[in-house]
């Protein structure tokens, strides 16, 4: 993947490369990723991020298969029903209204026995094998409460009851949405795309610009929802594009 760009650090950040293993996203691929531990330099990871690489835990990475072009970071601007730059389809509005009493709260990046169990809930609804389907809490843990950044947690609640979770990145042009799940009981509220347009809200309310939403992949469909965004960007030969407008087919095939 060809995603040449003009971050220069003073000192040098130790990159490694993976070891292929078998994709996550696209059954009979083999994947790679950049990646780099930043618990030491953690300066470095919003301009990181802004050139196309996520974060889980102190590590940042970004896919580097030679024979695949399909994953490509992707984001939308802040912005809510008033305000912003984010232009909300009429099936936007119909989510925000539906779920116009959910609450929403900021906590810290700190694990709890409530969120571990919608968490959990929510995999084997979602995601029964993936890889993530017997994280114990202490892996869960982990992944929440190890961040070298400013993250926090977007929990939402129905009355009493915990409705979604967003862990969430502090960046200095936007959000970055690490982790989400809620409950698979309201999915006929659409209860993913009404928590990222809340946090499309939260990014305008603080001043920020973008949403970063992860990786975009065409023909997965776990991925591919991204794309409904009118105005998403996609980053692609080293800068962010339109999606629709200049994103390159994806290039790839089965080995």
């Amino acid at each position: 993947m060809d995603n040449r760009n003009n971050i220069a650090f003073s000192n040098p950040l130790l990159m490694r490369v993976t070891r292929p293993a078998p994709c996550s996203y696209i059954r009979g691929m083999v994947e790679q990723r950049l990646a780099s531990d930043i618990s030491s330099r953690p300066e470095c990871h919003d301009d990181l991020a802004s050139a196309g690489f996520r974060r889980v835990e102190n590590w940042v990475y970004r896919p580097i298969c030679s024979h695949c072009q399909a994953c490509q970071a992707l984001r939308i601007p802040s912005g809510n029903t008033l305000n912003g730059n984010l232009m909300l389809s009429r099936g936007d509005k119909r989510i925000l209204k539906k779920n116009s009493h959910i609450t929403r709260e900021i906590l810290p990046n700190q694990a709890t026995n409530e969120h571990f169990a919608l968490f959990q809930k929510y995999l084997i609804s979602r995601h029964g094998e993936g890889q993530m389907a017997d994280m114990d809490f202490d892996s869960y843990a982990t992944m929440v409460e190890t961040s070298p950044i400013d993250t926090v947690l977007v929990e939402y609640r129905d009355g009493e009851d915990l409705f979604g979770v967003i862990l969430v990145d502090l960046q200095k042009d936007g959000v970055s949405l690490v982790y989400s799940f809620f409950d698979p009981e309201k999915s006929a509220v659409s209860p993913g795309r009404f928590m990222i347009l809340d946090c499309a809200a939260i990014a305008y309310q603080l001043g920020l610009t973008y949403v970063y939403l992860g990786y975009y992949i065409r023909d997965c469909n776990k991925m591919n929802y991204k794309a409904k965004f009118k105005q998403a960007e996609v980053f692609v030969y080293g800068s962010w594009q339109t999606l629709k407008d200049t994103t390159p087919e994806p290039n790839y095939h089965v080995r």
